[in-house]
C-alpha cells in the first residue's frame, strides 16, 4: 500500500474534520458561503448549526493567538509559535483535545439566548462538567476537564445576550486535556482510561481500514483515492432521527442531506469493499417511499421532503450494485428490491403520464436533478428524453429480476412496456439529429444546448446505431479540457457558476461514461473518465466545477463527487489490469517454442 500512516492531509476550509458515524464536524464553514475566522463544532442534527467556537489562546495573556491548522483523517492540530492543540475523535459523539503551551477557549457560537433560540450554559453539580444546551440542535455539549485547570468561566446560567463559555489552561505539568461530548438529555459522568495517543491511533486505524476496504486498488496513478475515501467516510452518520440506517450525507457542510439519486453513486462506490453499508445507501430513500410509490426528494435528521422527486436511475444503479457486491443479495432482499422498484416505476407510469400520453413528464427541473438546466426554459413541466431513458433501464432491470423470482408474466409485461416506451421516445422526441423536449401540457418540440438532452445515451446498445453514434458526437462537443460541460460552452445561456447551466457534475459524468461504453464508444468514455479523474486530483471533490477553468464550486466536500472518482478510478485500474493480463497472454502465445530434442 502507498498510504501514509497518518492518511492524506487536507484543508478544513474545504473538507470538515469528522469521523465515520458522527453527526458533527469541526469546520470554519458555518453555512453556505459563510466562513468563520475560528473553527467551530458544527452539528447536523436538526439542520446545520454551529454550536461551539473553538479558539487557541496565548497562555500568558489569555487572548486569541494565531495558529496554523493542519488535518489528517485521525488528527486535527492548531500549531503556534508557543505550542499546539490536538483534537481527535474518541467515538462518533466524543472528541478529545490536548494542549501544551497554549490555552483554549470553548464558547457558545450563538451570541444570545432567547426563549426559542441560542445556547444555555451551566456547570452541572452532578459531575462538575460544563454543559451547553442548544435550542437549534436539541442536544447538549458536555465539557469534562481531564487535566489542567479551568482558567475562566463566563455566562454560566446567564440569559439574554453575552459570552458563554470557559477557557482551559495548563496544569503543573504544562499541559491540559478535555473531552467534548454531544449527547441527548443525560449521560453518566465521562470517564476514560484511554490515553490521547491511543485515541489518535484508533481514529487513524479506523480510516485506514475503511480506505483499504473501498480502495485496495489505489496506487500512485490514483493520487486522490485516499482523500475521496475520507470525504465519504467522514460524511457518514449513524442512524438517528429520520435517518433509518447508517447514511452517507452529501456533505458535512450545508448540503447535509441524502437526496434520492445522489445516494446511488455512494452505494456503487462502497459496494465491493463495504457491501452492508452500500446496501444501506441504496435502501435508505426507499424506507420513506410513500403510498403512491414515490421516493422523497431528500432525507435528513429531522425532515423528509416530498415536494419534488428525483430521476428513476435506481434500476440502472441496482443492476450495477448487484454486479459489484461481494456478498450476493439474498432472496428476501431481492424480493424487497423488486417490490420497491416496482412501486417506484409505477409511480412514473401512473402519476407522471398525462391521460393518453405515452411518455412521462417532470413537474420541475428539480425532479430531474438538473434543477435549472436550459431544457426547462420553455416550460418547467416537460417531457424529456432522459426521463424515459432511465425509466426504460429500470423496466429492463425489473424484467430481469422478475424472471429470477419466477414472475414470468411480470417479466414479459415489463419488457413490453420498456419496448413501447423506447418506440415512443424515438417517435416523439428524436428528430433524426437530436432529442428534443416538449411541454407536458402539449406544444412544440424544442431543442436546447443542455447535456441533459443527450442523456438518452444511458440506453447504450439498446439505441439504434445511428442514434447512439450521433449522441456520441454531440456529447464530445460538450467535452472541455476538464470534463463534460452541462451547458455547451458556446451557448448564450452558458454560465461558469450556473449550477446545471455549464459546470461539470459527477453524476452526469458517470452516467454518460457508462452509457457510452455500452454503446460501443470506449475511446470517448476513456477520455471523459480521464479528464474527470484529473479534475478531482487537481480541484478536489466539489459539488461541481467550472467547465473552462476546473475551479471547484459550491460545496467543496461532496460525497457523490468523491464516490464518482472512486468508481471511475477503480474501473480504470481494472481495465488496465485486464489489458496487461491480455498482453501477457498474447506475449506468451507468440513466444518461440524450443523444439530442440535433448
Amino acid at each position: 500500500m502507498t498510504a501514509a500512516l497518518s492518511g492524506p492531509a487536507f484543508s478544513v476550509h474545504d473538507i470538515p474534520f469528522s469521523t465515520h458515524g458522527s453527526w458533527f464536524g469541526i469546520s470554519p464553514v458555518l453555512a453556505e458561503k459563510t466562513y468563520a475566522e475560528d473553527l467551530h463544532l458544527v452539528s447536523h442534527q436538526n439542520g446545520m448549526h454551529a454550536v461551539l467556537r473553538l479558539v487557541p489562546l496565548d497562555a500568558a495573556t489569555g487572548e486569541r493567538t494565531e495558529t496554523r491548522v493542519e488535518a489528517t483523517p485521525g488528527l486535527l492540530s492548531w500549531t503556534g509559535t508557543a505550542g499546539r492543540v490536538d483534537l481527535a475523535y474518541e467515538s462518533p459523539d466524543t472528541v478529545r483535545l490536548r494542549g501544551t503551551g497554549l490555552g483554549f477557549g470553548i464558547s457558545a457560537a450563538a451570541p444570545a439566548l432567547t426563549p426559542f433560540s441560542g445556547t444555555y450554559f451551566y456547570r452541572d453539580p452532578v459531575d462538575d462538567a460544563h454543559t451547553f444546551t442548544s435550542y437549534e440542535t436539541g442536544r447538549r455539549y458536555r465539557i469534562t476537564v481531564l487535566s489542567g485547570t479551568v482558567a475562566e468561566v463566563s455566562g454560566s446560567q446567564a440569559l439574554g445576550a453575552g459570552d458563554r463559555g470557559l477557557t482551559v489552561a495548563a496544569g503543573a505539568d504544562g499541559s491540559w486535556e478535555v473531552a467534548v461530548e454531544e449527547l441527548d438529555s443525560a449521560r453518566r459522568p465521562y470517564r476514560t482510561s484511554v490515553a490521547f495517543g491511543e485515541v489518535m491511533e484508533a481514529a487513524r486505524r479506523s480510516f485506514a481500514e475503511f480506505v483499504d476496504a473501498v480502495a485496495p486498488w489505489r496506487s500512485a496513478d490514483t493520487p486522490a483515492a485516499e482523500l475521496a475515501a475520507y470525504v465519504v467516510w467522514s460524511a457518514t452518520v449513524r442512524p438517528a432521527g429520520l435517518v433509518t440506517r447508517p447514511a452517507v450525507l452529501m456533505s458535512k457542510h450545508w448540503m447535509d442531506k441524502v437526496w434520492s439519486w445522489d445516494h446511488c453513486f455512494n452505494a456503487l462506490a462502497l459496494a465491493p469493499g463495504t457491501p452492508g453499508l452500500a446496501w444501506d445507501q441504496f435502501s435508505l430513500p426507499f424506507d420513506h417511499q410513500d403510498e403512491t410509490g414515490a421516493l422523497p426528494d431528500s432525507v435528513t435528521h429531522s425532515e423528509v421532503l416530498y415536494n419534488f422527486v428525483k430521476p428513476p436511475i435506481h434500476g440502472w444503479a441496482f443492476g450495477h450494485l448487484r454486479r459489484l457486491l461481494t456478498t450476493p443479495l439474498g432472496q428476501a432482499e431481492l424480493t424487497e428490491a423488486y417490490d420497491r422498484l416496482t412501486r417506484w416505476t409505477d409511480f412514473w407510469l401512473a402519476a407522471r403520464r398525462a391521460p393518453g400520453a405515452a411518455l412521462p413528464h417532470y413537474q420541475h427541473g428539480n425532479d430531474s436533478g438538473w434543477d435549472n438546466a436550459t431544457t426547462f426554459d420553455p416550460g418547467r413541466l416537460a417531457v424529456t428524453g432522459d426521463l424515459t431513458a432511465t425509466l426504460i433501464l429500470q423496466l429492463d432491470e425489473l424484467a430481469r429480476l422478475a424472471g429470477e423470482l419466477g414472475l414470468a408474466d411480470d417479466a414479459r409485461r415489463r419488457t413490453e412496456t420498456a419496448d413501447a416506451l423506447q418506440t415512443a421516445l424515438l417517435d416523439e422526441l428524436w428528430d433524426g439529429e437530436r432529442f428534443l423536449s416538449r411541454p407536458a401540457h402539449g406544444g412544440a418540440l424544442s431543442p436546447s444546448s443542455s447535456l441533459l438532452d443527450l442523456m438518452p445515451i444511458v440506453l447504450g446498445d439498446r439505441l439504434p446505431a445511428k442514434v447512439r453514434d450521433r449522441l456520441a458526437e454531440q456529447i464530445e462537443a460538450h467535452l472541455t479540457a476538464f470534463g463534460l460541460a452541462t451547458e455547451h460552452p458556446g451557448s448564450p445561456h452558458y454560465e461558469p457558476d450556473g449550477y446545471w447551466r455549464g459546470p461539470i457534475w459527477a453524476p452526469a459524468t458517470v452516467l454518460v461514461e457508462d452509457g457510452l461504453r455500452r454503446a460501443g464508444h470506449d475511446r470517448l468514455a476513456d477520455e471523459i473518465s480521464a479528464r474527470f479523474r484529473a479534475l478531482c486530483e487537481i480541484s478536489g471533490f466539489a459539488e461541481n466545477f467550472d467547465a473552462l477553468t476546473g475551479e471547484g464550486l459550491r460545496d467543496r466536500a461532496y460525497t457523490w463527487t468523491a464516490s464518482s472518482y472512486l468508481l471511475l478510478a477503480r474501473d480504470h485500474q481494472q481495465r488496465r489490469a485486464e489489458a496487461a493480463a491480455d498482453t501477457a497472454v498474447d506475449a506468451a502465445a507468440d513466444a518461440p517454442v524450443d523444439t530442440a530434442v535433448v
